[in-house]
């Protein structure tokens, strides 16, 4: 073998392995691994997930594996349905999901399809209530939000986290959320340490069914801070709830869903220790979560105001590999201009 093809097969393997990133666990293992499935449009999942995945690889001893949607120069890009790195989830113990309208590849598809047939632990997060829209007459069309079919109505969102996409209940970059525990779901392990739970992200509605166990009612607010005023317009509503989904054959699996996530979400320290939290519980492991664990950030996290795409350009999931480099790599992104909501008329 000459040494220019052996040069061109070391690159080639390099170009494989740059998506996706894995995080190697820090200190003891636990013995887990979770893979992270970021790309959406508008949340800056491509943000969230590798923050999310260095907290559980460096503090808690998961191996964690993050899969990017990417473009054709293999570069980050917000939404794109080109998610290499999906044959983790065959031996993944959990997913973390934050995904908007995907139509992925058939053979990316597919890794997914077998780790939801075999009742795979998910947390879904903002969009993933409707993180698929396939076409009808592709092999995997039953994922779609608004597939119609009695054998998977309403796709991935309503079969698996208990809901699909219902419609905005606040406005984003103009109406913050807080998220209040409610008071029979306070000793939920869960929720063990979590307090002053305050989101970027507006409002989403849900519709409760009745296998939810919901955990915490949102309340929009009229700006972006934490002790805003309530839109009384706007009453609480479910954000987030657990739930068991089917798989196939009679499997079944944990799911936790949560309305909210965004890369501003969890500078927030209440709500990072709840889906810190949450991720243990989805893999069985709640008897070891620790009211006091650490949570802090990985190496430097100065988050994009999220708005729909508008990620940072120019960025490779490789730059992202180890624990000390910024998060996002480039975080010059013009942030939109808020705007204050109008008042809601008395009535």
């Amino acid at each position: 073998m000459t040494k220019t093809l052996i040069c061109l097969l070391g690159f080639v393997s390099v170009l494989a392995q740059a998506n996706p990133v894995v995080f190697e666990p820090q200190g003891e293992a636990n013995g887990k691994k979770i893979v992270f499935i970021a790309s959406d449009h508008e949340y800056r999942s491509e943000e969230t997930c590798p923050a999310l995945a260095r907290i559980l690889a460096k503090h808690h001893g998961f191996k964690t594996v993050v899969c990017f949607g990417v473009d054709e120069n293999g570069e980050i890009k917000a939404g794109a349905s080109d998610i290499k790195g999906l044959e983790h989830l065959a031996d993944a113990d959990g997913c973390v999901m934050f995904t908007r309208f995907q139509d992925l590849p058939d053979e990316q598809m597919a890794h997914i399809d077998a780790y939801l047939n075999r009742g795979g632990p998910i947390v879904g997060l903002r969009t993933s209530t409707h993180g698929f829209k396939i076409p009808e007459g592709k092999k995997y069309h039953k994922y779609d939000f608004r597939y119609n079919g009695d054998d998977y109505l309403n796709g991935f969102g309503h079969q698996v986290l208990g809901q699909t996409w219902v419609g905005h209940y606040g406005k984003n970059n103009q109406q913050s959320t807080r998220i209040e525990i409610i008071p029979e779901s306070k000793d939920h392990p869960v929720l063990r340490g979590v307090k002053d739970i305050h989101v970027q992200a507006g409002g989403y509605n849900a519709e409760p069914q009745a296998d939810w166990e919901i955990l915490t009612m949102a309340q929009p607010l009229m700006s972006m801070e934490f002790d805003g005023e309530p839109d009384a317009t706007k009453p609480p509503m479910a954000s987030e709830w657990m739930r068991t989904y089917k798989g196939k054959d009679g499997a079944t699996g944990r799911a936790f869903t949560s309305l909210y996530g965004a890369s501003e979400d969890i500078l927030n320290p209440g709500y990072r220790r709840m889906i810190i939290n949450a991720i243990y519980w989805s893999v069985g492991m709640e008897d070891q979560i620790e009211a006091d664990s650490n949570i802090d950030f990985v190496g430097p996290y100065k988050p994009n105001t999220f708005r729909g795409n508008a990620n940072a350009p120019g960025i490779k999931p490789e730059e992202y590999n180890g624990f000390t480099s910024p998060i996002p790599a480039n975080n010059d992104v013009p942030a939109p201009k808020a705007k204050k909501p109008k008042k809601p008329q008395k009535q």
